[in-house]
């Protein structure tokens, strides 16, 4: 089997259900949050957008500390800054994706923040991370777009919405 087209091919379908999502962000309501420990919804949607980025760190670095760095969320206004961070980022993840070679998938990577140890695992473990925070994100921004009676699109299926109910 071939990991990183299986892998490409994964980030390739899930790319396009999170665009979907993301598409419905509007942009009267970025700064709207469903509880004060929420994030607002432009926090969540720019986070998502992000994240496909993440496997360039994957396959450039062994190693990502959040002490070491001065990250700043990219500025988003509008749905469609939104959709354009996406769109940029997906392709860097999957140009970077493309050129990995399947055997440094095995090679030690870690997240930190300084001395604490949030994840411990490989190039591969941290690609699927990345798919993972975007599936677990995107479910979130889901309920988001609901509690603003935004009709929601399915993932895996039809949602109600897409069913009449």
């Amino acid at each position: 089997m071939d990991i990183i087209k299986a892998l490409l091919t994964e980030m390739e379908n899930e790319a396009v259900t999170t665009r979907k999502m993301l598409a419905l962000v509007p942009d009267d309501r970025l700064d709207w949050s469903p509880h004060p420990k929420s994030m607002s919804l432009k926090q969540l949607a720019t986070h998502i957008a992000e994240i496909p980025s993440w496997v360039v760190i994957a396959v450039d670095h062994d190693e990502l500390d959040f002490n070491a760095g001065s990250y700043q969320p990219a500025p988003v206004s509008s749905n469609a800054d939104l959709l354009a961070l996406f769109d940029q980022s997906y392709q860097a993840g999957h140009d970077a994706l493309s050129r990995l070679s399947e055997s440094n998938l095995d090679t030690p990577w870690i997240m930190r923040g300084g001395d604490v140890v949030y994840l411990d695992t490989t190039k591969y473990g941290m690609v699927r991370h990345a798919f993972a925070q975007t599936i677990h994100h995107r479910a979130q921004l889901g309920v988001f777009l609901r509690l603003l009676d935004i009709a929601i699109p399915g993932s895996y299926g039809p949602s109600a919405d897409e069913m009449g109910g």
